[in-house]
């Protein structure tokens, strides 16, 4: 079962070092052409490494440099997946790599989403934006015909600005067609778009889609202003500190903890997250 497996970076004889990668697909994201996503297979299939979703991932370009990225994919998916916006050097390094180019790929970091407490369990999941991406990972995973029947019924409300800033568009078509999950988006505004679904914020949008709280599970990734928001709805809704779950977006330097950079009071996003319980959360520094 993906979700006991556990293999940390730091475990490794050099986790400084990546493993090499191809490029085996570019998928362009957006209709901005700023979100690209790339599946990756590994050169030496002896150097693969088990993952699970929410943990993250270094990609490194020769000459140029490395970041992190939440794996989009889930174990079970032959290729690994992630989605990258462009913002800098490396990120638009990256968007310049075509199919076949090698890159690096050094991992996985941090913890992941607590599949050992959803399980015969609701689960409720929210995201906005590209936060979407290691949630998509989850959501694979749960669908995974050996997995779904482990977990009760799924519910994931997912927004973007307008219908062409959402990812994975022929997914949550297929998504949206199935029946064993409810999903429910939504945009902020549809732009001029035959839009079909739901105009609003997200956590507008959750409220009204209310999700029961009697015996679930609540994963939560999004911009701030979205999280800051989505947490008095789902308390509304009943979800109690310890039934919600957020994965944090944080500028990581080492992924291994060494570093420092970030750190949040005794907690170190790269280490102790990027997942926390909102009940552990309400234990460190207001900021956060």
């Amino acid at each position: 079962m993906a979700a006991e497996v556990r293999h940390s970076l730091s475990e490794k004889t050099n986790p400084y070092k990546p493993v090499l990668v191809r490029v085996e697909r570019v998928t362009v994201e957006n209709d901005s052409g700023d979100l690209k996503s790339f599946d990756l297979s590994f050169i030496n299939e002896e150097e693969r490494f088990s993952f699970v979703p929410g943990q993250f991932a270094f990609l490194s370009v020769p000459g140029v440099g490395e970041a992190p990225f939440g794996i989009a994919s889930a174990p079970e998916e032959r290729l690994m997946k992630f989605t990258v916006k462009r913002v800098g050097s490396v990120t638009t390094a990256l968007h310049e790599l075509e199919e076949g180019a090698v890159i690096g790929v050094r991992g996985p970091c941090g913890n992941h989403y607590p599949f050992d407490k959803m399980r015969g369990k609701d689960v409720v999941i929210v995201s906005g934006g590209f936060s979407f991406t290691t949630l998509r990972a989850t959501i694979a995973h749960l669908l995974t015909p050996a997995n779904r029947p482990a977990y009760g019924k799924i519910t994931a409300v997912y927004g973007a600005r307008s219908p062409g800033e959402l990812l994975y568009k022929e997914e949550l078509r297929t998504w949206e067609k199935g029946s064993d999950i409810d999903l429910v988006l939504c945009v902020d505004r549809a732009c001029g778009f035959d839009w079909p679904a739901t105009e609003g914020l997200v956590p507008n949008i959750l409220k009204q889609t209310a999700p029961d709280s009697a015996n679930a599970i609540a994963l939560v990734c999004g911009p701030p202003i979205m999280i800051y928001y989505t947490h008095p709805v789902l308390k509304e809704l009943g979800f109690k500190p310890e039934q919600i779950f957020l994965s944090l977006e944080n500028r990581m330097k080492c992924g291994i903890g060494k570093c420092g950079h970030c750190n949040i009071g005794p907690k170190y996003v790269c280490k102790d997250g990027p997942v926390f319980s909102y009940q552990e959360l309400q234990g460190l520094p207001e900021e956060y």
